[in-house]
């Protein structure tokens, strides 16, 4: 019978993170708002599934330039 290594295990969940290490540097306001617009991506194209990451890398360009717009408009 094979034990464990707890080291080896405690490795593997550290690295286990609920979403991308990408989206680990946004605030939950930034990450709220690429999600609505994600999602509003998704309902102007039909509701067709399987391009979620499509929807949401284009989200976050969107909302990143948004805020670059916001900055830099007095």
């Amino acid at each position: 019978m094979k034990t464990k290594n707890p080291d080896v295990q405690h490795m593997a969940e550290r690295n286990l993170s609920p979403e991308p290490e990408s989206m680990q540097k946004y605030s939950d306001e930034v990450r709220e708002l690429i999600a609505k617009k994600a999602y509003e991506l998704y309902e102007q194209r039909g509701r067709q599934g399987e391009r979620d990451v499509e929807d949401w890398l284009k989200a976050e360009e969107l909302v990143r330039k948004e805020m670059n717009t916001r900055r830099t408009t007095p």
